[in-house]
């Protein structure tokens, strides 16, 4: 869960596939990480109140002042629980009432957690139902046993690559028009054409990734 969807605020996004950033934060026995963009440095602090007019912000318990004189708000950990938790439960209830698109099956096939986890969180957020696999071996067990609608693959991964499991996908009867979209951080002339050559309907490179290119790319293909 993005800490910037819990606190309303805007999400950055980056042109490549970044590495993934966690905070844990815990009270009691309960638990919750959350997706920031970076984490800059751990400090103590003296955490001053927000006097009587801002006694009771919501999810902030106070602040304080950095050495260079920046004044910096102090995140309340069990009042951020507690809206983290509404907000999932906000967003089920929304997930429940999409449209037809969110019956869209994507399956995902990358061996990179930090790639896999991304790419599923872009998409479940822009409503489909994401299956992911570890690689195109996982993958084409998961296609011959369940239904979906879309695979996007990485190429370089162990036991079956994404150009291998592309071929597969082409060569069976019941897969054969499965629209295929290769992700991938081989940006060279031939592992393009390969990509073309074995069946892929898409060809993105990594290292120019825009999640709006993926899903507008997506979108055109279910």
């Amino acid at each position: 869960m993005h800490l910037s969807d819990v606190l309303g605020l805007p999400v950055t996004s980056s042109s490549a596939l970044p590495m993934i950033t966690l905070v844990i934060l815990a009270t009691g026995d309960s638990q919750i990480a959350f997706l920031v963009d970076e984490v800059l440095e751990e400090l103590q602090v003296l955490v001053k109140g927000l006097g009587r007019q801002l006694s009771r912000v919501r999810n902030i318990t106070g602040a304080t002042i950095l050495g260079n004189g920046r004044v910096v708000a102090v995140l309340n950990v069990p009042d951020l629980m507690k809206s983290a938790n509404q907000f999932a439960s906000i967003r089920k209830q929304r997930d429940s009432e999409k449209t037809p698109k969110s019956l869209t099956k994507v399956l995902v096939a990358e061996d990179s957690i930090t790639s896999r986890t991304l790419l599923k969180s872009i998409l479940e957020s822009a409503g489909f139902q994401v299956t992911t696999a570890v690689d195109g071996a996982d993958a084409f067990a998961r296609l011959r046993s369940g239904e979906f609608d879309l695979v996007v693959s990485d190429v370089d991964m162990p036991r079956m690559s994404g150009f291998e499991l592309t071929a597969k996908i082409r060569a069976d009867k019941k897969l054969g028009e499965l629209p295929v979209v290769l992700v991938t951080a081989l940006e060279s002339r031939d592992d393009r054409e390969r990509g073309v050559d074995v069946g892929a309907n898409a060809y993105i490179v990594k290292s120019s990734f825009d999640q709006s290119n993926l899903l507008e790319v997506i979108n055109k293909l279910i």
